[in-house]
């Protein structure tokens, strides 16, 4: 791999709306929200499982599904910030550090505004104090998946430095 002092990566997350009848709480970036959770085996997290893949991939490590299968009941439920958590420490222990981390949450519903700033916070407390994190919500329109409310989809770009 050539030698670089920065790169990019980019993660991907999407989850269904989970069964009615499933009470699991809606969680994006640590912050609980009124709705359907989304089904998963930990606790779906869309949020925390795009920045995630958004750090490994340039950190060189494998992506969120090697390091935390679905067939191992160690993470059944799991706080996906404890999952990000450990990748930040694996990041780090592999010389890459995050500069900053932009990320685009899609969904037709819950209104997502108003929780940005606390989605922002737990992000932050996570990543460090000195990442910048911006975070987006859209909708779908009507259009796909998500604009049919479905589930939600993020998309996360991270821009990580060299530390050693």
């Amino acid at each position: 791999m050539p030698d670089a002092r920065v790169r990019v990566g980019l993660g991907y997350d999407v989850h269904p709306f989970a069964d009615v009848t499933d009470t699991r709480p809606l969680v994006l970036a640590g912050v609980h929200l009124d709705g359907p959770g989304l089904a998963g085996h930990s606790d779906a997290d869309a949020v925390a499982h795009a920045v995630a893949d958004a750090l490994l991939g340039p950190s060189g490590l494998p992506d969120l599904g090697t390091r935390y299968p679905a067939s191992d009941d160690r993470y059944r439920d799991a706080s996906s910030l404890e999952l990000l958590r450990d990748v930040v420490t694996s990041v780090a222990a592999s010389g890459w550090r995050a500069v900053n981390v932009d990320v685009v949450i899609a969904a037709e519903q819950p209104r997502l505004a108003p929780h940005i700033e606390s989605m922002v916070r737990n992000l932050v407390a996570v990543l460090g104090d000195d990442v910048f994190v911006s975070i987006k919500p859209k909708r779908g329109e009507g259009i796909g998946a998500v604009g049919r409310s479905e589930g939600i989809a993020v998309w996360a770009v991270a821009l990580l430095e060299r530390t050693a």
